[in-house]
């Protein structure tokens, strides 16, 4: 078989090679998007285009990492979350469409001109506290992580979107947060079963485990941050998560046992309870 010379021909040889991937069209064109540094619509206008050696070579390295499971994401360094696109690295979570569902709900608590503080906990690439940042101007946003390759991806994330009304701590949940108190604090915790199967499946065998994966059958982290959160709550805040599919009723009766009422849950967009809220009513006396 002859060299693909052309925009057309790499595509169709390289798709077909990528048999272990349900969408290996869209990958392809991904990559050699990324390659050449245009948009895919420019392969319609263009697919007769000779590539060059070099961009020849990037692609089909960059193909071959695929072939071998690698994340799009990892491989272009980029992920879309809220129309917006954040660099993103094997040092954090890749941002997916489901964690979206927090940004709705703060948005239906908490109006855009409204002035509150915001605790992001566990912000990985900073999806969540910059995306409340730029949509709540006037929103005063603390960040944390426990890895500093994390915070150092958000920050960039920040300073690339204009997100300037955030600070960023490295801190293991609450331990450097001192005596600071929030409207909301809001979480996409790890809470995968160390059991699970899907852990040996697709993107997530590439991701940190320390942000995936939680021991009690992967609510340790999240009761954690229960346990604590009411020291860091003013009157009447709000605790926001993300989790698992099918651990919304355990989320809420942990947030109930702790005194959060009342709570709501949430569905995702495949119609999942995604996300469970508590609020803080302070006990009198």
């Amino acid at each position: 078989m002859s060299t693909p010379s052309t925009i057309k021909e790499a595509l169709s040889q390289a798709s077909s090679t990528l048999i272990d991937s349900d969408s290996s069209v869209l990958d392809c064109e991904v990559l050699l998007a990324h390659t050449l540094k245009k948009s895919r619509s420019y392969f319609r206008a263009w697919p007769d285009k000779t590539l060059s050696a070099d961009e020849l070579r990037v692609f089909k390295q960059l193909v071959k990492q695929r072939q071998q499971g690698q994340p799009i994401a990892y491989l272009t360094g980029e992920r879309e979350f809220w129309s917006r696109s954040f660099i993103v690295s094997p040092s954090v979570l890749i941002p997916r469409p489901d964690t979206e569902v927090l940004i709705d709900i703060a948005q239906q608590k908490f109006s855009a001109e409204q002035s509150f503080s915001v605790l992001d906990l566990g912000t990985g690439s900073g999806i969540i506290a910059i995306t409340l940042a730029l949509e709540f101007k006037h929103a005063v946003i603390t960040a944390i992580d426990a890895s500093s390759d994390a915070l150092s991806i958000a920050k960039k994330n920040a300073q690339l979107l204009g997100a300037s009304n955030i600070d960023f701590i490295l801190s293991d949940w609450f331990e450097q947060l001192a005596d600071k108190k929030f409207d909301l604090i809001v979480s996409n915790p790890p809470y995968i079963c160390p059991t699970d199967p899907h852990l040996s499946d697709g993107d997530v065998r590439f991701e940190p485990s320390s942000a995936l994966v939680s021991e009690q059958e992967g609510l340790e982290d999240i009761e954690q941050i229960i346990s604590g959160a009411q020291h860091f709550l003013k009157p009447n805040g709000i605790i926001l998560f993300e989790h698992g599919f099918q651990q919304g009723k355990q989320v809420e009766n942990l947030l109930r046992s702790s005194g959060f009422k009342p709570t709501e849950n949430f569905r995702d967009i495949q119609g999942h309870i995604r996300a469970t809220l508590g609020r803080f009513h302070k006990q009198q006396g």
